[in-house]
């Protein structure tokens, strides 16, 4: 069918209804690289800013550092620019393993695989491990990617309420009689911050014979006490069957994922993962990158630790300013506007104050739940913090949201 005008009309007449709603998702562009200071390019065409960027995965402010950098480069020169092959065929080199092994030992499990993004693990393990026989009961909060692996698979599909442990034990009651079960959940969940109950959830996998995948793309490098992630900050190390995790965020920022856990379960990843055996492997400077960073995690938690003493400096000023948060002690501290067109707008206010943040609004997140979703790195030095929470406030005294109920702001500003 040829791309008619009725076509191109109907397209035109839905984004234009995107605009019209406050949602249209607008591109900045930045002439920098990612750090806490960024200089961006925003709208198209305007004079170049600098702004306080409070919006980044980049949690341990690795994603410009000159060691990872130094390491990228003399990945890129003893190694090359690209695999152009997948894993099997010939796209593995000594580096990938390497990095496989440094993972694992990381992590505390048996077995890693990388594959070409988190989302390319989510989209592969669960029809790589499950049958039809079998049954995934999903945290209803999980990311986008789980839920997108989650439809790919023949294996029976259930929830159970976010964080609602009785309603879990509840699922793997009524599917006793299944196969294997397999329980799914984020570690940290990306839009509001908060934790799996980790500890709870591995007692019932374990009286009720299920296994646990935890996707712990928002806490590897930083949650728990050596940066390990949820399953060391709730103490069931080596209990997790299932750990899907990216190099995107805290480690280093740039691309690639795994999956890692038990030793039998890698391995039917890597004879059965669509997105494993038809993508090209992660690029030899990533995988240079990310090892260094590895490197630098295990010989000391200064990163770590200051992003902590950021993030309770962050959210205390917050609060104290009346901003409406999620409760959480993780780096992701949403401040709550509920309202799509506000967030918008909030966010612009920001912009003119030297503060890059980005509204989050439906689909993002559930209808009447927009946000500023901010997130706290280590690369952010007080004077940096100061000066954003400065111009929140300022922002919020504008629109006159502090010290303001949800129901206060969405009578003001509707949902």
């Amino acid at each position: 069918m040829a791309y008619s005008n009725k076509v191109r009309s109907i397209y035109q007449e839905t984004i234009s209804g995107i605009r019209d709603a406050g949602i249209f998702k607008q591109e900045r562009f930045i002439h920098s690289p990612q750090a806490a200071d960024i200089v961006v390019e925003f709208p198209s065409g305007s004079p170049l800013k600098k702004v306080i960027n409070m919006c980044a995965n980049n949690y341990l402010g690795l994603s410009s550092h000159p060691d990872v950098v130094k390491a990228a480069h003399e990945g890129l020169d003893s190694r090359g620019y690209g695999m152009s092959s997948v894993r099997f065929i010939c796209g593995t080199q000594d580096i990938h393993r390497e990095l496989e092994r440094k993972i694992s030992e990381f992590l505390g499990t048996e077995e890693t695989i990388l594959f070409p993004s988190c989302m390319d693990a989510n989209a592969g393990v669960f029809e790589a491990v499950l049958t039809k026989d079998d049954v995934m009961i999903s945290d209803r909060l999980v990311h986008a990617s789980l839920i997108d692996g989650i439809r790919l698979c023949s294996a029976v599909q259930d929830t159970f309420k976010h964080s609602d442990i009785k309603h879990l034990e509840s699922k793997l009651q009524l599917h006793a009689d299944k196969r294997f079960k397999l329980v799914i959940t984020d570690g940290v969940f990306s839009m509001d911050g908060d934790t799996a109950r980790l500890d709870e959830m591995v007692a019932l996998c374990e009286q009720y014979d299920a296994m646990i995948l935890v996707d712990e793309s928002h806490s590897s490098g930083f949650i728990g006490k050596t940066g390990r992630g949820t399953h060391e900050k709730y103490n069931v190390m080596g209990k997790i069957d299932i750990i899907t995790t990216t190099f995107g965020k805290a480690l280093g920022g740039a691309s690639g994922g795994c999956v890692s856990g038990r030793r039998e379960l890698v391995e039917m990843c890597r004879q059965k993962a669509r997105p494993y055996l038809f993508s090209n492997t992660i690029a030899p400077v990533v995988v240079a990158g990310v090892l260094k960073v590895l490197d630098i995690l295990s010989a000391s938690t200064d990163r770590r630790d200051k992003l902590e003493t950021n993030t309770a400096f962050w959210r205390k000023g917050l609060t104290e300013a009346g901003f409406v948060l999620r409760e959480g002690d993780t780096p992701i501290v949403p401040v709550m506007l509920f309202n799509a067109k506000l967030s918008q707008d909030f966010s612009r206010a920001l912009y003119d104050e030297g503060i890059y943040a980005i509204g989050f609004f439906f689909p993002v997140v559930p209808q009447g739940a927009a946000r500023i979703r901010t997130q706290i790195s280590a690369g952010h030095e007080m004077h940096h913090l100061q000066k954003a929470l400065d111009a929140f406030t300022k922002v919020g005294r504008k629109f006159d949201i502090l010290h303001k109920t949800k129901q206060e702001i969405t009578d003001m500003y509707g949902n």
